[in-house]
């Protein structure tokens, strides 16, 4: 039985500049019939442009996994911490409520 819990192992390495992560503040999601893309972007208080920092594409099932993973997770968070506040959806934030830069 042990032999075959080997067989089922996945070894994931994961490099340094990866591990460092990209932050997002922003997640752009579009899908066609065959995959999901998921756009993660950093928006800068009062600047009119910002990059996407990173792509994600997926299939639709690994999409929904996904979803459930996240569920599950925050299930989890919110049991340790306490429920997580739901913000009221304003759009793109552009200045984050403060002063927007001027040049």
């Amino acid at each position: 039985m042990s032999e075959e819990k080997n067989d089922n192992k996945l070894n994931i390495e994961l490099s340094e500049e990866i591990a460092d992560g990209i932050y997002s503040n922003l997640a752009i999601i579009s899908h066609s019939n065959s995959e999901f893309v998921l756009d993660f972007i950093k928006v800068m208080p009062g600047m009119p442009k910002a990059k996407v920092k990173s792509r994600v594409l997926m299939t639709p099932e690994h999409a929904k996994r996904l979803v459930g993973a996240l569920q599950d997770n925050i299930q989890k968070f919110e049991a340790v911490n306490g429920k997580i506040k739901d913000l009221e959806p304003t759009g793109i934030p552009m200045n984050f409520g403060g002063p927007t830069a001027e040049a």
